[in-house]
């Protein structure tokens, strides 16, 4: 059995991409395809096409949308690494720049000159998103010299927007109501932090407080994930994102450490000096430490930035600029606030860059057999 896929790098992370058309609807049918596809029942997913890394053990499911406005429908999945399971209560801003570029170059969304807007709904989260492709000449390019921080490696330049990005999950920008809180973590001294929700629902600690500065190394930060994890665990009820006898993920709120900017080494050798960024950003992806920052982390710094007397708007001083530059371990990433109304910001820009790296059949075992429409195909039904 074999299923057509489109694998994509968007931003700094990897993901397949499925038509809807060539896949199960059904949640369970396609998490068991998927664990299947992935190897995900392995931490190195050595028998599937798993990258082994929460940046790159990712996929999204992608169809036509029936909302008015929008373009195209995306589920976001990120399978687990060697736990047969997949999290689908996320949402990735990275494989978002990558659906963009995927649905003008299967021919969901027509080209429109040298841009080629693509509006996006994120079916997991009700997020919606505009990406802007550079379709110069009017034709789709497979390569571009648009580079982010994280790799060296060109693509195709994406202007990625979250509208409306506050509230999408609970409701508030603040789901607690307060700007700032200590937070009362088990086995650990309470902990100063900012609960936000834009984005994605994430818990932004005080770096400073703890005695950590924000900018730690991703060795360094490997010997934090247990305490953030706790961290992550106590915020997620209060934040209103468990229910009654759930026991807590690890996708979701997202969690991470900010502090004033100093200066450091990228991954990539890179030297950055203090008065280069506004705020440093540390955050974890799944159960490991993100190489950069996720997207909708970003929007979500860049949001609680707005906020008088949020952990971000504190260190990093009050907005001054449309821009806030954000010190992550592989270099720094702008995002631009605009359309401000009472203190929500309506459209968060991030400049990324995408690109498709092939066309495949994944084979999955016979016993993974699932029901698939006959359709086939990857192109637009």
């Amino acid at each position: 059995m074999h299923i057509p896929a489109t694998l994509v790098r968007g931003g700094t992370s990897k993901c397949w991409l499925f038509n809807q058309v060539d896949v199960p609807a059904g949640r369970g049918e396609l998490e068991k395809l998927l664990v299947s596809a992935y190897g995900a029942t392995d931490p190195v997913e050595l028998d599937g096409v798993g990258g082994a890394t929460p940046t790159t053990s990712k996929a999204a499911v992608v169809s036509a949308s029936p909302e008015p406005g929008v373009d195209v429908d995306y589920l976001f999945a990120q399978v687990g690494i060697g736990t047969g399971s997949v999290e689908w209560t996320s949402n990735c801003g990275n494989c978002a720049t990558g659906v963009a570029l995927y649905a003008v170059a299967k021919g969901m969304v027509p080209i429109t000159g040298d841009r080629t807007r693509v509006v996006m709904r994120n079916t997991n989260t009700g997020a919606v998103l505009e990406g802007v492709v550079d379709t110069t000449g009017g034709v789709v390019h497979h390569f571009g010299r648009q580079t982010v921080p994280g790799t060296r490696a060109g693509g195709v330049a994406v202007g990625l927007t979250f509208r409306d990005p506050a509230g999408g999950t609970t409701g508030l920008l603040l789901p607690t109501g307060q700007a700032a809180q200590d937070l009362p973590v088990p086995a650990a001294e309470p902990v100063r932090v900012s609960m936000v929700d834009a984005g994605a629902p994430v818990v932004l600690v005080d770096a400073p407080g703890t005695g950590r500065t924000g900018a730690e190394p991703l060795e360094r930060m490997g010997t934090e994930v247990p305490w953030l994890r706790t961290v992550r665990h106590t915020a997620a009820p209060l934040m209103g994102l468990l229910k009654p006898g759930e026991e807590p993920g690890d996708a979701v709120p997202k969690v991470g450490l900010v502090g004033p900017p100093v200066p450091y080494t990228t991954t990539l050798g890179e030297q950055i000096a203090a008065e280069d960024y506004d705020v440093s950003v540390r955050m974890l992806s799944m159960n490991a430490p993100h190489p950069a920052i996720g997207l909708t982390s970003a929007v979500a710094v860049a949001a609680a930035w707005l906020v008088e007397g949020s952990v971000v708007c504190r260190t990093a001083g009050g907005p001054t600029e449309e821009w806030l530059r954000l010190g992550t371990p592989a270099g720094i990433v702008a995002v631009r606030c605009t359309d401000v109304r009472d203190g929500l910001p309506r459209r968060v820009t991030v400049q990324r860059a995408a690109r498709l790296l092939a066309d495949a059949r994944i084979y999955v075992p016979e016993s993974s057999r699932v029901h698939v429409p006959e359709t086939g195909g990857t192109q637009a039904a």
